[in-house]
């Protein structure tokens, strides 16, 4: 059975893709002796964080409206 996503989960994530957003701000990659570490690409990072934004939007609430015209009759 899936999981159902709720808004909580949803800020969790998008809490942890802002965090990963700073670490890569302060620097892509670094070395210690014969190790290094190359973080990820800024770029997903963000595309990421607009997924999450959106999709606590979505949860919370707060969609898109729509345009409706009605007209109306008299019976």
């Amino acid at each position: 059975m899936p999981e159902i996503m709720t808004l909580e989960r949803a800020k969790i994530h998008l809490d942890a893709w802002y965090n990963a957003e700073l670490a890569v701000s302060t620097g892509q990659s670094y070395s210690i002796g014969s190790r290094s570490l190359t973080r990820a690409n800024l770029s997903e990072i963000r595309e990421q964080i607009k997924y999450w934004e959106d999709r606590v939007a979505q949860l919370r609430g707060k969609k898109r409206r729509k345009a409706m015209r009605y007209v109306p009759r008299d019976l």
